[in-house]
């Protein structure tokens, strides 16, 4: 299913569902951040996803990473709430969901890097390198919060 995001824009299309979900800022020991790049769109992003019924935010944000990544995470701490009304998604089947959405951050207790359905790449960055990614708006503001230091930030 195909979505393209919009922040801000006056000709977006009004917002019809909130979803919780949750995305998460991976480190590794050399401070790197993982990243895959999204079949949707191409673009690289933090992994994550929508929240299931009976499930934590904190264990949707593991199983999400496990999903896409192929890695095992812990959730270790808060990069921030993403709640804005000016960001949404807007999706082929005609869902446009507005943004509400918890980032983690996370460090690798096992696992292996592998592709899902939902990407067909993913790797560690260094941390100067993210800026050039082409990446939405949404997830640059959550790697630029986490980098700051000053987490978490309710946005």
């Amino acid at each position: 299913m195909g979505r393209v995001d919009y922040y801000d824009d006056p000709d977006a299309p009004a917002a019809n569902s909130l979803v919780p979900a949750a995305s998460a800022v991976v480190v590794d020991d050399s401070g790197r951040i993982l990243l895959h790049r999204r079949s949707d769109n191409g673009k690289w992003a933090l992994p994550g996803g929508v929240m299931e019924l009976g499930e934590s935010l904190a264990e949707c944000v593991i199983r999400e990473v496990q999903e896409e990544t192929g890695l095992d995470v812990e959730a270790t701490g808060i990069v921030g709430i993403y709640s804005d009304p000016k960001h949404v998604f807007a999706y082929d089947d005609g869902e446009v969901r507005q943004e509400f959405s918890i980032c983690f951050e996370c460090r690798v207790v096992g696992g292996k890097v592998a592709v899902s359905d939902e990407s067909f790449e993913v790797r560690f960055f260094d941390p100067a390198d993210v800026p050039d990614l082409p990446m939405v708006d949404s997830i640059r503001l959550r790697v630029t919060d986490y980098l700051s230091g000053s987490t978490p930030v309710i946005r």
